[in-house]
């Protein structure tokens, strides 16, 4: 029997919020799920050490009970010259419509996880999740040596099994519906777009530590049908985009407010990496552009063209991440989303029949 994660991270439901970096996933939104039971999660990937260490004060202020830390683990990749070159080219008649002065020379990329890392260790955070790769058997060590549980991401089996080889203690398994980024580390993201319904059993199965169902769960009905697939748990995201506490620009929420199911896109063209969003004029003109520099370089520079288009209003021209679920999302402060969850999952619970 797989331990529960509600005695693994010593929460009341087997409920994660997603740590969606970038602004979404706040302090208060994680202070918030995780006073209503749940497992909230700060999403920490982009955050300089200093608004890190201020973010974690924030959450141990406002709440007393167990949260995450979600950091993008380091990648290797290859800089060509050529390639960004050519889509400077390529980006600046963006830069030139938002007043962007003309992009040249190297764009700085440089990791921070070193320092992210040393923040969370010196803040005794109690749980950490991973994502974009697997940890080195020195990381996990030194993480279990200050008493961390952690979590890290697979999209296939043999990635899930690789992260039980190495001691992680909990597997986010992220299915093609998923909002963001893919965290595919062994293979082509393309090759790892395997739909929850099917990843979480052949997960199960494969692996004897607990699987965190990720992707498309909006409600108690997909916390039912992935609890019965096997999973330990389930990890929302989209679910909580357009809650009171959540960081997304306006404009985020109102589009993951008013999507359709069928606006849903998987795209490169912001950061390099896949990842699934709403479908928008950017995403359209950058669908036929091939050879795309590798993330973190063309999320470095595409940058400066999302934040002006925030600031100016242009969604056309953001990056509005949502899982395949977005149209079953709703604005309300967090805890009554999590309220809502449980009671449905109840519901839909007491109304099962054995055939």
């Amino acid at each position: 029997m797989k331990q529960s994660i509600l005695s693994l991270f010593d929460i009341q439901y087997p409920i994660v919020q997603a740590g969606m970096a970038g602004g979404p996933a706040t302090p208060e939104l994680a202070a918030a799920v995780s006073n209503a039971g749940g497992l909230g999660t700060l999403g920490a990937g982009y955050m300089k050490p200093a608004d890190l260490q201020a973010a974690i004060k924030t959450i141990r202020e406002t709440s007393d009970k167990p949260y995450a830390v979600n950091l993008f683990l380091p990648e290797e990749f290859m800089e060509d010259r050529a390639q960004t070159e050519k889509m400077q080219a390529l980006l600046a008649p963006f830069r030139s419509s938002l007043g962007l002065e003309k992009m040249t020379g190297k764009k700085e990329h440089q990791s921070i996880f070193q320092e992210q890392l040393q923040c969370v260790l010196d803040a005794q955070v109690p749980i950490v999740s991973f994502t974009f790769n697997a940890p080195s058997d020195e990381l996990v060590d030194l993480l279990k040596g200050h008493g961390v549980r952690i979590m890290a991401t697979a999209t296939s089996v043999e990635e899930g099994q690789k992260l039980e080889a190495l001691g992680i203690d909990a597997i986010s398994a992220q299915g093609s519906e998923a909002g963001g980024h893919r965290g595919t580390f062994i293979g082509e993201a393309e090759d790892a777009l395997i739909g929850t319904m099917a990843l979480i059993p052949l997960l199960t199965d494969a692996v004897s530590v607990p699987v965190i169902a990720a992707g498309g769960i909006m409600d108690g009905r997909g916390i039912a049908a992935a609890m019965a697939l096997g999973a330990s748990g389930v990890q929302l995201g989209t679910a909580f985009l357009a809650s009171a506490e959540s960081g997304a620009h306006p404009l985020h929420k109102d589009a993951v407010l008013h999507a359709k199911e069928t606006d849903l896109r998987l795209t490169k063209a912001f950061s390099g990496k896949m990842a699934r969003g709403i479908n928008n004029d950017f995403m359209k003109q950058m669908a036929a552009v091939e050879d795309l520099p590798p993330y973190p370089i063309q999320n470095a520079m595409t940058s400066e063209i999302r934040k002006k288009a925030a600031s100016e209003g242009k969604r056309e021209w953001m990056s509005l991440w949502a899982g395949q679920g977005a149209p079953l999302a709703e604005s309300r402060p967090a805890r009554e989303i999590m309220n809502h969850l449980l009671k449905e999952y109840n519901e839909v619970i007491s109304q099962m029949k054995p055939f």
